[in-house]
């Protein structure tokens, strides 16, 4: 299940958030993680810029070549040279209190006046330095780099505690996946018109993956108001777990997740959770001998995937006790209040524009049955959703095919 098209190892298919194997047109100076994000206690409005610094110039033809080297199918033909940058910004913590975030701003040279802005949100990645704003290799910064390519104002957030982002990462967390979206939306249009570039109010909005989830969050929030000037325009989710509760999680028991897949994803999201929720009074009580005491280091955000599957065994029921699998196959107390919450970005708005879910069939990451049971929800609220079945792909096959389909239908 390897290719040259991404740095994945077959135990971090489920992990790896589309990170390509090194494209020449993306080499440029990386800066230290010591370098990660100042000042983030001054009370500065969110959305204000801390600092912003081009990391990339990438020609149309250059983009062409990465998208084909990364394995992207039909991708369109770029019409405008780019300029990637990266932005530090004000944002919120779990908590509500001040901090900084990093992301990707990229603008299609020579275009001036209004353009339509678009928002990718990447999919999981445990790993600082893996990052669309630090790694030169980043099919994140690709794929956003290859909206702008078409005309479009692109921006892709890091969420907080990933790229120069300090702290761990709050792992499938709504709130301030949505959050440091809509704060990177109003960094980016303070910093477009530093280019002469107003930002136009309906913003398209996609995501994999994690960053599927993350995209109903956003376009929840953008319906509500929540983002200044902001609108949906577009909402468009490419195999996102949208219904954790009640399709993801009996998934991973079910087999249909591959065993070392559903390994990563759980020791990640576990430990993530239990900074937010609270899952577990000591490691000990969650993770058997001897990854207790090296899992939540693991998954700290310094480790390469590499290091994390050589630290991690092959199965959920290798890496936790007989009593925390069977919380995690039937949730009670207020972890089920938590994942019920979290699944409401399939049940308490309803998405005023269209809305398209991608799936495949022989997805074994995040399962298809996602985007039928949020459609579904959806639909009784009224709203309008497609589901595009992709036919036999696996996770990021769906990506793959998804991402060409939808530069296509946003070109403006």
């Amino acid at each position: 299940m390897t290719s040259r098209a991404f740095r994945i190892i077959p135990a971090t298919i489920a992990i790896g958030a589309l990170v390509a194997a090194p494209l020449s047109a993306f080499a440029v100076t990386q800066p230290s993680l010591a370098q990660a994000a100042v000042a983030s206690a001054v009370q500065s409005p969110r959305g204000s810029i801390v600092s912003a610094v081009q990391i990339a110039k990438l020609s149309a033809a250059d983009l062409d070549t990465a998208a084909a080297d990364a394995g992207f199918v039909g991708v369109p033909k770029s019409r405008y040279d780019v300029t990637v940058y990266r932005l530090i910004y004000r944002t919120i913590d779990p908590d509500g209190r001040p901090t900084t975030a990093s992301g990707i701003v990229v603008l299609p040279d020579g275009r001036h006046g209004a353009l339509t802005v678009a928002e990718y949100l990447h999919g999981t990645s445990a790993t600082k330095a893996y990052a669309a704003s630090v790694s030169a290799d980043s099919t994140d910064r690709l794929v956003t780099a290859l909206f702008a390519g078409s005309g479009l104002a692109a921006v892709a957030p890091d969420y907080l505690g990933l790229g120069l982002g300090p702290g761990k990462h709050p792992y499938i967390d709504t709130k301030t996946e949505t959050s440091a979206s809509i704060d990177l939306l109003l960094a980016a249009r303070t910093f477009a018109a530093r280019h002469d570039v107003t930002l136009n109010r309906d913003v398209l909005v996609t995501g994999f993956s994690q960053g599927g989830r993350a995209t109903l969050g956003v376009g929840r929030a953008l319906t509500r108001g929540e983002a200044g000037p902001f609108r949906l325009g577009d909402l468009r989710g490419v195999a996102g777990p949208y219904d954790l509760l009640g399709t993801e999680l009996p998934a991973v028991f079910d087999g249909q997740v591959e065993p070392h897949v559903a390994t990563m994803y759980l020791a990640y999201f576990t430990t993530a959770w239990d900074r937010t929720v609270g899952l577990y009074d000591s490691p000990r009580d969650a993770f058997r001998p001897p990854y207790a005491k090296t899992v939540e280091g693991l998954v700290d955000g310094t480790h390469t995937e590499e290091e994390i599957v050589a630290g991690l065994p092959d199965s959920p029921a290798k890496l936790f006790t007989n009593q925390f699998l069977a919380k995690l196959k039937h949730p009670t107390g207020r972890f089920r209040q938590a994942l019920r919450e979290a699944d409401q970005i399939c049940h308490n708005w309803t998405p005023p524009v269209p809305l398209h879910f991608y799936s495949g069939t022989k997805d074994t990451d995040v399962v298809a049955a996602n985007s039928t049971s949020c459609a579904t929800a959806l639909r009784t609220r009224g709203a309008t959703v497609t589901v595009h079945s992709l036919g036999a792909v696996d996770h990021f096959g769906t990506a793959m095919t998804a991402y060409p389909e939808i530069i296509r239908t946003w070109t403006p």
